[in-house]
């Protein structure tokens, strides 16, 4: 009895290494969930805060990787990982090494083949919700390595959000980070240009999107029909084809010239739109637009 608690005990431990301000909000987010949390960071004083809300600082990272079977790590770029954990790859042996360190699929690819060669479980992470969210549920987290590694310590990821497996590429989150950074963007530009839009007629921002909000729903269903469309290859003109959005852009960079305030987004849109029709799109539903963008070229 007493060794089943002192396992699930030790199991329930999670290092972290590098605390800036992602890396402080995921122990705290540890430490709130129960779990035994032991912390480094070059800076003492850092560590020396979150002791003060329980957890137990480490002298070196050679120390840190040992207090616990599950290691986090989020630092400024994958050199910086990989420079610091290369001395103390003995101690990694047999341990799990989560990283949430921004950077590419190769990035990810390469230090998860180190990894492999020093008998590291490893998983490769990405923080979607930024930092306020931490440690509650709508805060999404995905990852993506080895699938054992992932079950073995889901309880203690869980910790820090919705924990989302991707699959055993470890390349995965890394992409899958861009691609929903490039989603936001996407999205962001879009609200950032209709709020001064509706700013030239006097609405205040927050009235506007109280109406926006409602909409996104729509925006969202969108997302989910195009993507069906997008398997099967068959674009159906419902939403309308890439001729009428083309139009309806028109209108759009018109009347934010008119009112006197910049076309950078609508000018993209735009553009993005006639490329589609110069492609052979332009009687196609408005998701072909997509077979332009995967072209990966421009037409002269």
């Amino acid at each position: 009895m007493n060794e089943n608690v002192n396992e699930n005990h030790e199991q329930s431990a999670v290092s972290v290494i590098g605390l800036g301000q992602l890396g402080t909000r995921l122990a705290q987010a540890f430490l709130g969930a129960g779990h035994t949390t032991t912390v480094w960071n070059r800076t003492a004083a850092k560590a020396d805060a979150l002791a003060a809300q329980g957890a137990a600082p480490a002298a070196d990272p050679a120390a840190a990787v040992a207090a616990s079977p599950l290691v986090v790590v989020c630092l400024p770029d994958y050199p910086a990982v990989e420079g610091l954990l290369g001395p103390v790859a003995d101690r990694l042996r047999g341990r799990t090494l989560v990283n949430l360190t921004s950077g590419t699929p190769q990035d990810a690819a390469r230090v998860a083949g180190w990894a492999a060669e020093h008998g590291v479980g490893y998983l490769d992470g990405a923080a979607m919700s930024g930092t306020r969210l931490v440690g509650r549920p709508e805060a999404l987290f995905v990852f993506s390595g080895s699938e054992d590694a992932f079950a073995a310590h889901r309880e203690e990821l869980a910790s820090l959000g919705n924990a989302v497996y991707l699959g055993g590429d470890p390349a995965l989150a890394p992409v899958y980070d861009t691609a929903l950074f490039g989603l936001v963007w996407g999205a962001l530009a879009g609200f950032y240009h209709s709020v001064a839009l509706v700013g030239t007629a006097g609405v205040d921002p927050t009235v506007f999107t109280a109406v926006a909000g409602e909409h996104m729903s729509f925006v969202t269903s969108l997302m989910t029909e195009h993507a069906r469309q997008i398997e099967d290859g068959v674009f159906p003109d419902d939403d309308g084809t890439v001729e009428v959005h083309r139009a309806a852009m028109d209108h759009l960079q018109h009347t934010s010239g008119s009112r006197g305030i910049g076309t950078e987004v609508p000018d993209l849109f735009k553009s993005l739109l006639e490329r589609a029709a110069a492609d052979g799109h332009g009687t196609s539903g408005v998701a072909s637009v997509v077979a332009t963008i995967a072209k990966g070229e421009r037409n002269v």
